[in-house]
């Protein structure tokens, strides 16, 4: 399979080249495609939050233990002193850093659940959720935003299943058709609760742009004509 160096530099590429065609375009501000590049970056490298030695679950932790924090010091604000908020935003992120961090590489298998299509939706909606009502993004930035990680994720697997071809020894390596997959069966446990994840992700998120508005936005190639 591709290594993280791989993941990231081609996501960010790939992701880089669409946001800074949609400013071109008149489609984005600079700030917002910047925040579309970091987007898709990160879906690149968040199917391989399943592994235990991965640097991809390092930094993915890191910035949910920064999340955690913002939202205690958020909570804190309005109830707390500043000293006893400071605590609760440490405490928050090392929570999330350390033992959650833990025992989600306990728990899950590298190439399992979270390396699937129905994940990537996941990632995606999630991000629509967080980017409209934690981060305060309208409507069609944060479905914007979740579909610049769903990109991104996607890269991950194709470049994944792209590796598993050694086109030198013409031959198809074992681990061919583990990364690209809809859903990992069998695996109903797993699988539902990314359903149950997705449908309530899709329940919270805003109301969604049409899609051939969306892809109006996406596409600015569309523009030179």
């Amino acid at each position: 399979m591709a290594n993280f160096r791989t993941h990231i530099q081609v996501a960010s590429a790939a992701s880089g080249l669409l946001a800074a065609g949609m400013v071109w375009a008149g489609e984005a501000n600079p700030a917002e495609g910047a925040l579309l590049w970091l987007a898709g970056s990160l879906g690149g490298i968040l199917p391989d939050m399943d592994s235990d030695s991965s640097r991809s679950l390092d930094i993915v932790f890191r910035l949910f233990g920064g999340l955690a924090a913002m939202l205690a010091l958020l909570f804190g604000q309005q109830h707390l002193s500043l000293v006893d908020t400071l605590v609760l935003g440490a405490v928050g992120y090392a929570l999330v850093r350390y033992p959650l961090c833990w025992a989600f590489a306990r728990f899950t298998v590298h190439r399992a659940s979270l390396h699937s299509l129905l994940a990537n939706g996941v990632f995606g909606l999630v991000t629509v959720v967080l980017g409209e009502r934690l981060f305060g993004l309208d409507a069609d930035m944060a479905w914007l935003t979740g579909l610049f990680v769903f990109l991104g994720a996607c890269i991950h697997l194709l470049l994944d299943e792209l590796y598993s071809i050694d086109l030198e020894g013409r031959r198809i390596k074992k681990s061919f058709g583990t990364a690209l997959k809809l859903i990992e069966w069998p695996a109903p446990l797993p699988n539902l609760l990314l359903l149950a994840l997705l449908a309530g992700s899709w329940w919270l998120a805003p109301a969604q742009p049409g899609l051939s508005e969306l892809l109006a936005r996406l596409l600015p190639v569309s523009h030179i004509w």
